[in-house]
């Protein structure tokens, strides 16, 4: 079956930097769009940014300039790189496969940035 695990969250301060990770099984990663969401109590879920198996990528405009996302095909793993972060950014970060069987979530993972 699909599992898409991430990693890498956690707290920081404002104006620091982490990197989340997300391995993925159980599809032909290298053929699929991978994409990270992130989402607030209350709120829906939201587009962080998405890389094509071509490598075209697109941001929200909240991220640009600060997040960078980049896949490892050897690796089934798909990277969110964010620098700068601000105390909104605040959320769980979940991760995507968006495939020809449909759209696969992982498990998501907090990050937290104080200011």
């Amino acid at each position: 079956q699909v599992q898409l695990v991430e990693s890498g969250g956690g707290l920081v301060q404002a104006g620091g930097s982490l990197r989340l990770s997300c391995a993925a099984s159980g599809i032909i990663f290298s053929r699929n769009t991978m994409g990270w969401y992130r989402q607030v109590p209350g709120k829906q879920r939201e587009l962080v940014a998405r890389i094509t198996s071509s490598g075209s990528t697109n941001y929200a405009d909240s991220v640009k300039g600060r997040f960078t996302i980049s896949r490892d095909n050897g690796k089934n793993t798909v990277y969110l790189q964010m620098n700068n972060l601000k105390p909104e950014d605040t959320a769980v970060y979940y991760c995507n496969a968006f495939t020809l069987s449909g759209m696969f979530w992982g498990q998501g993972t907090q990050v937290t940035v104080s200011s």
